[in-house]
């Protein structure tokens, strides 16, 4: 489609976005559900015991399948341009987490609650969960490790925002074992093009590239020039 279009539509989109409350109420009311889920979910799961073995493939699995899954989302909402749609606003916002090396500084618990405001997925997924979990045996792992990667998805995007403001040793070391997102690594996504989309620990880039490569165009060439001619605030961070 035309740029000069897709710039215009951008522009109308993140318009809406600064002029009607809707959308950051909406986005408080997502980040409430799904941290509501979040804690509802996990104390649902306080009377049950696993032991600890299983405990910890279950978040191994979790730590692994959460970042994989949220770096998918990443990829498919860097690609999409549908600005003139109610959550055209929303998708504009987004992209322009590209155009902001560094966040304003927040306090960690703020960061998890605001930016958990921005899955909207992630309510559908919480809220299935909850409805199945009754399904499952209360000693079941694959039970732990849903919900686990629910609550993980939210922790991604702390360990976003720590690659890109901290300077802690604590923060570099926990990157250098892969627990949190490793700097080096992130900084491709923003360097180059169609590349790095995991944001909890990265371990699962190599394939969403490989997949990215082969359904995807990149955002360089696309999205990244849609806000361009936009002059208004920083990104959602």
């Amino acid at each position: 489609m035309d740029l000069e279009l897709k710039q215009q539509q951008f522009n109308l989109a993140m318009e809406r976005y600064e002029r009607n409350r809707f959308y950051k109420i909406f986005g408080k009311c997502i980040a409430f559900s799904n941290v509501t889920l979040q804690i509802f979910l996990l104390l649902a799961l306080l009377p049950f015991s696993i032991g600890w073995p299983r405990q910890i493939i279950a978040l191994l699995l979790a730590f692994l399948v959460t970042d994989f899954i949220n770096g998918l989302v990443h990829l498919y909402m860097d690609h999409n341009d549908s600005y003139e749609t109610w959550a055209g606003p929303l998708i504009a916002n987004f992209h322009l987490h590209h155009r902001t090396p560094k966040y304003q500084d927040h306090n960690l618990l703020a960061v998890y609650f605001v930016e958990t405001g921005s899955k909207i997925w992630l309510v559908f997924y919480l809220g299935l969960v909850a409805c199945l979990s009754p399904l499952f045996p209360p000693n079941s792992v694959l039970l732990f490790t849903l919900v686990y990667i629910g609550v993980l998805s939210s922790v991604a995007e702390v360990s976003h925002y720590l690659c890109h403001n901290s300077r802690s040793p604590v923060v570099d070391f926990l990157a250098r074992l892969r627990i949190l997102l490793s700097k080096k690594q992130h900084s491709l996504h923003h360097r180059e093009d169609n590349i790095s989309y995991t944001f909890l620990n990265g371990l699962t880039d190599p394939l969403v590239n490989i997949i990215a490569r082969k359904y995807f165009t990149g955002y360089k060439n696309g999205t990244d020039l849609h806000f361009a001619k936009y002059r208004g605030g920083q990104a959602r961070e």
